[in-house]
């Protein structure tokens, strides 16, 4: 099966100055050399995803080296690619307006590999993921659109894209930040969050991006989802249910953090990124990086 990653690198990371000072969110470092890009780049490559392009915008060089000198040499003697791509210059002043615009600017990229399925992910999270589950559970319902989601605690739904299902995992409704979210039917405490991992269907993906550049619109969680969980079949794939061959007895499955978020979530904040955010204190669980099944490091 032909998949092309498109991951979403652009991002500024405004709540996590003064690190993104001088880097973009992605390119944060985390520990022992790994930088954020990491988790999700290694969930591509160890699912055996071995075309994938990172958008990048915001102040985007320490991104490109770390991609040039970490990750392209691992592709240099086999099949695939990887590639860090920056806005076009002949395209609304040479700027990604968003995510879906930053896709929707690589669309001929897209087509010349005639995928099978596309996905977009995120490049920001902590997490670990055998991404060919949830490309199963998208064949499974033969969908338009797959939309990675997990729960989250009710007062931090507001940071994220909140989706309502129905039983069969179908998405009724997908909320961008809502003041007020939703809770899950099955935890009154919690919200169903989308992770801002999808997987399209390239002729779906194409007519959307189309259709969003002629309304304006710039943003999958703002503009395009919503308006396709109305027009197509677009499911939730559950992360709880994703299961990592060799989970040890003491790593959490399932995990999965948005480091943004982090002084909002203290308890299960990644101890390093919240020692430098605050300055000070001991750094615990220097191996945390590792304990997420990376594979790759600078």
């Amino acid at each position: 099966m032909n998949i092309v990653a498109m991951v979403l690198a652009g991002g500024e990371g405004t709540r996590l100055h003064p690190l993104t000072a001088e880097h973009a969110k992605p390119a944060v470092q985390f520990a022992s050399g790994y930088r954020l890009v990491d988790f999700v780049l290694s969930n591509l490559v160890n699912s055996r995803i071995s075309t994938i392009y990172l958008l990048a915008q915001y102040k985007p060089e320490s991104l490109l080296k770390h991609v040039s000198t970490a990750w392209a040499p691992w592709f240099a003697d086999g099949e695939g690619t990887i590639k860090a791509l920056l806005p076009r210059s002949n395209t609304l002043g040479g700027q990604f307006k968003g995510t879906a615009d930053a896709v929707y600017q690589y669309l001929d990229l897209l087509q010349s590999h005639s995928p099978d399925i596309v996905a977009v992910f995120a490049a920001d999270h902590v997490y670990r993921m055998d991404v060919r589950q949830m490309i199963a559970f998208h064949r499974e319902r033969r969908a338009d659109v797959t939309v990675s989601a997990v729960g989250v605690p009710l007062a931090q739904a507001s940071h994220f894209g909140v989706v309502v299902t129905g039983a069969d995992g179908r998405i009724s409704e997908f909320k961008e930040k809502p003041q007020r979210a939703p809770a899950m039917p099955s935890d009154p405490t919690r919200a169903y969050a989308s992770m801002g991992n999808y997987l399209f269907d390239p002729a779906v993906l194409e007519h959307a991006l189309i259709e969003a550049r002629r309304r304006g619109d710039t943003d999958f969680g703002r503009d395009v989802l919503p308006r396709l969980c109305t027009s197509h079949d677009v499911y939730a794939y559950d992360f709880a249910h994703n299961r990592i061959p060799g989970l040890q007895d003491h790593e959490e499955p399932a995990y999965w953090r948005d480091v943004g978020t982090l002084a909002a979530d203290r308890p299960a904040a990644v101890p390093e990124v919240e020692a430098r955010l605050a300055r000070a204190g001991a750094r615990r669980h220097r191996g945390a990086a590792q304990c997420a099944g990376l594979a790759r490091r600078e």
